[in-house]
């Protein structure tokens, strides 16, 4: 049996290929992300990972939508998508497969 807390991991990642983590893989990411009112990700893709997002609490807009508690999001490997925290949010992430430096910045 292994415990962590939430709080030990960098940006809210448990599982996937980085350091710490509870499951060393490349298989998969999986975190727990929290934002703050306000808090914006500029528009990217991934060329690799199809990414699942999923509300838990508070809501966000992604490419002009809104999304509430308990939307799910997919964004294929080339879509693109931003994110602003419209209040406080919490998300579940998971992103398949894990594929570190995957993220690219739309100009």
């Amino acid at each position: 049996m292994k415990i962590a807390n939430l709080s030990e991991m960098k940006g809210g990642w448990f599982v996937g290929d980085f350091l710490p983590t509870l499951m060393k893989t490349q298989a998969v990411e999986v975190g727990v992300k929290k934002y703050t009112k306000g808090d914006y990700a500029e528009k990217h893709h991934h060329k690799i990972a199809t990414e699942i997002t999923v509300i838990l609490s508070g809501s966000a807009r992604m490419n002009e939508c809104t999304y509430y508690a308990n939307d799910i999001v997919v964004i294929e490997p080339g879509d693109s998508t931003d994110f602003l925290a419209l209040e406080d949010v919490t998300t579940v992430v998971v992103k398949l497969p894990g594929a570190i430096n995957d993220k690219y910045l739309d100009v």
